[in-house]
């Protein structure tokens, strides 16, 4: 059987090949352990320092800045519990926005069990985060802001830049959530003006239950798993080397190719737009027209349900749905939710998102699979 085109990649990525033949020898012969002072060690240590370089210099960033994590929810939970131990003596709040990734949402929920105030600032119909709202929300207490680099959901970039100005005049720690822009746009962090930065491997053709968080010297955050002093003191555990490796090849790949890649995903996804909306009426687009990962396509079917058009697609195309609908009720994401998009547009959100692997066949023809599904579903 065909297996579905995937148009899912801001769930999951691909393994690389170029990242499966860099993992190889240490799923064999070069088993050893990094921390061994023997030969079997050796190569492990170097081939992990090697790749805490090719992250840095996708981040553009000291190697030593770079501490390797299980993946982002890790990543997000060292920063925020990090800051929010570290700095208790300074202040007790933490803002963040509405439309995170549970894995930062839910780490200030449970913060908040433990006198950790948080504020979650509202967005704009684009999902952009106000910077007038950002400064309001500011207190004498604010430890550290949380905001993601760019929405899984509907792709929408923040102006990090600008929000780091915010919090560098209030001296705040400034942390962002990456897993979604690492290799699709650019994420320089000092461009950027981040303390903290999170990655996700497997958000980047890189293997699952992998990932790196970036923090900027000389900031101190708690031990995140305390033990036998691995990642410079930061992470306790033996190293996962094969991931690491994988990782590490991973950014080198995603910063060699980093324009080309952006311009080829842009193509992709603005010709599915374009194929969808020239054969369909109506649809909406959420999001920012602009300032939007070049690969994230996050539409609305006026009065369809997003779960009916995948269940009729889902054996030919892959994609994800914006708002589950059961019986009487319509679940709709917290993204779209906060957003204000209305609910007759709502239940009906499909999110595609495209990669490296996807072609213009592929994008053509989920175009007519697409089309056929949501013209059948209108006319029931």
């Amino acid at each position: 059987m065909k297996q579905p085109i995937y148009l899912d990649y801001n769930a999951t990525t691909p393994h690389d090949p170029e990242v499966i033949a860099a993992m190889q020898p240490f799923l064999g012969s070069a088993f050893g352990n990094p921390s061994s002072s023997h030969g079997y060690g050796i190569g492990p240590k170097q081939a992990v320092e090697n790749a805490r370089q090719q992250v840095a210099e996708l981040l553009n960033c000291n190697p030593g800045e770079v501490v390797f994590t299980s993946g982002g929810t890790e990543s997000n939970n060292h920063a925020i519990k990090g800051v929010a131990y570290a700095m208790r003596d300074k202040g007790n709040h933490i803002i963040t926005s509405e439309i995170e990734h549970p894995a930062v949402t839910e780490v200030c929920r449970f913060l908040e069990g433990f006198g950790i105030d948080t504020t979650y600032l509202p967005v704009d119909s684009q999902g952009r985060v106000r910077l007038s709202d950002l400064e309001q929300a500011i207190r004498p207490t604010t430890i550290m802001v949380t905001i993601m680099h760019a929405n899984n959901e509907v792709g929408t970039i923040q102006s990090l830049a600008e929000i780091a100005k915010i919090t560098k005049a209030h001296g705040i720690v400034l942390h962002t959530d990456a897993a979604q822009s690492i290799g699709k746009i650019p994420t320089d962090v000092n461009e950027l003006g981040v303390d903290l930065l999170s990655i996700a491997g497997h958000k980047v053709y890189a293997p699952k239950g992998v990932g790196a968080l970036y923090i900027r010297q000389p900031l101190k955050l708690e031990k995140f798993l305390h033990g036998a002093g691995q990642e410079m003191d930061w992470r306790a555990g033996t190293e996962n080397v094969p991931s690491i490796v994988g990782l590490g090849k991973a950014c080198e790949l995603a910063a060699k190719n980093l324009e080309q890649t952006m311009n080829g995903m842009k193509m992709l996804r603005d010709r599915l737009h374009a194929g969808l909306t020239n054969k369909l009426d109506p649809i909406r687009l959420n999001g920012h027209p602009e300032k939007r990962l070049p690969n994230t396509l996050n539409l609305s079917f006026k009065d369809l349900e997003a779960n009916r058009i995948l269940e009729d697609i889902g054996r030919k195309v892959a994609a994800s749905a914006g708002a589950a609908c059961h019986a009487d009720t319509v679940q709709v994401s917290h993204v779209i939710r906060a957003m204000g998009v209305p609910l007759d547009w709502a239940k009906g959100t499909l999110r595609f998102s495209v990669g490296r692997m996807t072609t213009v066949e592929d994008i053509d023809q989920a175009v007519a699979i697409v089309v056929a599904a949501v013209n059948k579903l209108k006319k029931q």
